[in-house]
């Protein structure tokens, strides 16, 4: 004989309090796993502009090395050399203007700078609620629990039959909505976690780059980078 109990009881047999916090629970879930998959998308597609970066400075000329990097307008290494080389250019045809209050070297480090700002924000989008789900959903969850042991106990003693079956249906009931709960929250904390560590990984590269790309719009060269990072790259 089926169960009359179970997650299709608790909805057909709740409260607006009780289907609230599910609706909730479900809208936080299909949020968090949207974010989660726009962004690791989002990651994995960095991460391979960040290897085709690697082929920039193999490049005879910076055109080339322009067109290696591809013509994605969302491909922040790129985003990184137009902005050198326009601040560069900009500072030498307003010299005259320019030259008694920012040298070439600190325009081109502002320029790279807000670069990085921008892309760090835009990899940061959306991780806030990736951590308000992870942090208020169990909460929610529990909330849901107390509300609806509370309406079980009510409902006991006004039929005024307290057996264990009688008692242990409803209340186990309840404990649902604190599963679902940890159910939504437990992946938004994973995602949070692993989107970051995707993020600073991307980040420290595009940082090793801007500092490249400035050395190169001042001297003309690349900065040798140490032996270390040479085996790392390599490597990998």
């Amino acid at each position: 004989m089926e169960s009359q109990f179970g997650l299709m009881h608790v909805w057909a047999q709740g409260d607006v309090v009780i289907r609230g916090v599910a609706i909730i629970l479900v809208g936080m879930s299909l949020a968090s796993w949207i974010v989660i998959l726009i962004k690791a998308i989002d990651i994995f597609r960095f991460r391979r502009m960040a290897r085709a970066a690697q082929g920039f400075w193999d490049s005879k000329d910076l055109e080339s090395g322009l067109a290696s990097l591809g013509k994605a307008q969302d491909n922040p290494f790129r985003r990184q050399v137009e902005r050198g080389r326009e601040a560069t250019e900009h500072h030498r045809a307003n010299q005259a203007r320019l030259h008694d209050s920012l040298d070439v070297s600190e325009w081109v480090s502002r320029a790279l700078r807000n670069g990085l700002d921008a892309f760090t924000a835009r990899l940061q989008s959306g991780l806030a609620i990736l951590a308000s789900v992870g942090s208020t959903a169990p909460f929610i969850g529990l909330f849901g629990t107390v509300w609806g042991i509370y309406n079980a106990l009510v409902a006991i003693g006004m039929s005024g039959h307290s057996t264990i079956d009688k008692v242990a249906g409803p209340v186990g009931e309840a404990l649902i909505m604190t599963a679902l709960g940890l159910a939504v929250a437990i992946p938004a904390v994973l995602g949070y976690n692993a989107l970051v560590r995707g993020n600073k990984a991307i980040l420290n590269q595009l940082h090793r780059f801007a500092h490249d790309l400035h050395a190169y719009f001042l001297t003309g060269a690349r900065v040798n980078p140490p032996p270390s990072l040479v085996a790392m790259t390599k490597g990998h």
